[in-house]
């Protein structure tokens, strides 16, 4: 017998008003697997990770670990274990960083707070180095570092990252799927990341989707996406 997926995703649909976005998803996420969502502008990646979170109206069979997310508010997600950075990063500007962390890090009843944040300056120098500064203050790259490690401040066993390249310099770019695929090796840690630079997405990743107008139009191991001819041509530029 194999052993149930973390997260499963099972004919959705979902969109905003009269407005359809999704057209029977099928997504299932192994625990411990990076699940890379390609596509292009307007395909559905980012109303599929909302669907998840609870932020858009969805129907179909959504579970995760076993439990039906359909219905239930953001927060009860959240407490689950599923954590989503969204596009733009999402950080509190006008607070420290040290308070975005604690942000994270609310819903624990745990005396682990002050543990994990030691553990996510080492991880994160450049926070450490401005913990009393304003987040808004930051450049892209640090604001996108502190996003991720506030969502990893509540222990998810799930991250949902929407674009977490978006107005990054390369290097930067390179730094955080190094810093992701370090979390999945070290930690266990399961991502589903959607993401425009398919070739550093994929170079993490373990299984992939292309989605097409709301459709999952392809699907396989990251190795066969990319010897795939099409998702080479439209996503991996050769």
């Amino acid at each position: 017998m194999t052993e149930r997926p973390l997260l499963e995703l099972r004919a959705v649909e979902g969109g905003y008003g009269q407005v359809q976005v999704l057209r029977g998803v099928d997504v299932t996420v192994e625990e411990g697997k990076v699940v890379v969502i390609l596509g292009a502008n307007g395909a559905g990646k980012t109303t599929t990770l909302r669907a998840i979170c609870g932020m858009v109206k969805a129907h179909g069979e959504l579970r995760f670990d076993g439990q039906s997310l359909v219905g239930k508010p953001t927060q009860a997600i959240a407490r689950m274990g599923i954590a989503h950075v969204p596009q733009g990063r999402g950080t509190f500007a006008d607070l420290t960083v040290e308070d975005n962390l604690r942000l994270g890090a609310t819903a624990r009843r745990d005396n682990g707070i002050e543990a994990d944040l030691a553990r996510w300056y080492d991880a994160f120098p450049r926070l450490r180095d401005r913990r009393k500064q304003t987040a808004g203050s930051m450049s892209g790259g640090e604001q996108q570092m502190l996003a991720l490690a506030r969502a990893m401040m509540a222990r998810p066993r799930l991250l949902l990252l929407d674009e977490p390249s978006l107005g990054l310099a390369p290097l930067v770019t390179r730094e955080l799927f190094a810093r992701l695929g370090e979390l999945n090796t070290e930690e266990g840690l399961t991502v589903v990341v959607v993401e425009q630079n398919a070739n550093l997405a994929l170079d993490i990743g373990h299984w992939g989707y292309v989605l097409e107008t709301g459709r999952i139009a392809v699907q396989g191991s990251a190795a066969e996406l990319r010897e795939n001819e099409a998702v080479r041509q439209a996503y991996l530029g050769f």
